[in-house]
């Protein structure tokens, strides 16, 4: 803590000056068990960004039949995939692996003039705490980077809006920035590419399927601009691999409700694969920075049973990239270039 020169001897202390840069995912939840389980999925299902059903409307079944019986298979399937030994979600702990690797090359790069964290928009550590943390701490300025390549309401949108919501509890106010999509850049999809290569010891498969997480396509007919640059990754990818273009096939997962959500579900679609004889695939998430729920126990549970259930061999799942060095790489540069002019 500092205190200027020029101020009054009961003048309160003031940090050092630093610059913040907070990273943001989805979220996780304490534990698998109900209580934390169900806490979790109330204010991730009660987002408005996520559900767009009027409140008096949607939260009664939330709150009564939803939440009675979710937390119980949610729960369960988190189980299956728990890092046990740190007792975190897999999310967590890649997510602090991620912020680890991006603190050194921050550090190498400006000293302790900037400051690293993270925040999950839903659970903790909370967009609010962590933000009231940086500012304490001295962020005059705060880069917030939501871990999305494409952006989607409810994802991007969401976790914007939250961090705004944490700004306007700070009595000094800092100077904020946002990170915008970056799916197409192209050392995001050399990246990807590489990841495959890595994954498929150089060779191509009869099909890769980018399953991307679904979004009711209402949204998209509303305009958000999700589906497009799930297609236009997938495009990307396959030009940088130098695939003809049937060998991508772009689908979506984790539907959820009544109403139609985008297509090809990923689930029907690999089924459907296999019952047309090609009974070898390779799976990959672009949408996703790190793997979690949907990757580790969606696409290699009821993904890959669905598709050796209709016949298929060999199903390989491909990593998202985590805390790869290429990745952190990526993620690097593009704080560079988002906090042009404060470094």
């Amino acid at each position: 803590m500092t205190i200027s020169q020029h101020a009054p001897a009961d003048h309160p202390s003031i940090p050092a000056r630093k610059i913040g840069v907070l990273v943001a995912n989805l979220g996780t939840p304490d534990s698998p068990d109900y209580w934390p389980m169900r806490r979790y999925l109330s204010e991730f299902l009660s987002d408005k960004r996520v559900i767009d059903y009027p409140a008096w409307k949607w939260q009664p079944l939330l709150q009564t039949v939803i939440l009675t019986k979710r937390p119980f298979t949610s729960g369960a399937n988190y189980r299956l995939i728990w890092n046990n030994e740190a007792n975190e979600s897999p999310l967590m702990t890649i997510t602090k692996e991620q912020v680890a690797a991006l603190r050194e090359r921050a550090s190498a790069l400006w000293g302790d003039r900037v400051m690293v964290d993270f925040c999950m928009r839903y659970g903790n550590p909370s967009t609010g705490d962590v933000v009231d943390r940086m500012v304490k701490a001295g962020c005059d300025r705060i880069l917030f980077f939501p871990l999305y390549p494409q952006y989607a309401g409810a994802t991007s949108a969401t976790a914007n809006d939250q961090f705004f919501r944490a700004l306007m509890t700070q009595k000094w106010q800092p100077a904020s920035r946002t990170v915008p999509p970056y799916f197409d850049r192209p050392d995001y999809i050399e990246a990807l590419a590489a990841s495959v290569q890595r994954a498929l010891d150089g060779r191509q498969p009869r099909k890769l399927v980018a399953s991307y997480h679904g979004m009711p396509k209402r949204y998209h007919m509303e305009g958000d601009p999700y589906h497009c640059q799930c297609q236009k990754t997938s495009r990307l990818l396959g030009e940088r691999l130098g695939w003809d273009r049937d060998v991508i096939d772009t689908t979506f997962q984790s539907v959820f409700g009544t109403e139609e959500w985008l297509r090809p579900y990923t689930v029907e679609h690999v089924a459907e694969l296999a019952r047309q004889g090609i009974t070898e695939i390779a799976v990959i998430s672009p949408a996703f920075s790190a793997d979690c729920i949907e990757t580790l126990e969606e696409i290699q549970g009821e993904i890959r049973e669905a598709f050796e259930h209709a016949g298929g061999q060999e199903f390989t799942y491909i990593p998202c990239l985590n805390a790869e060095p290429d990745h952190i790489e990526v993620l690097t540069r593009i704080i560079q270039e988002n906090l042009g002019g404060w470094v």
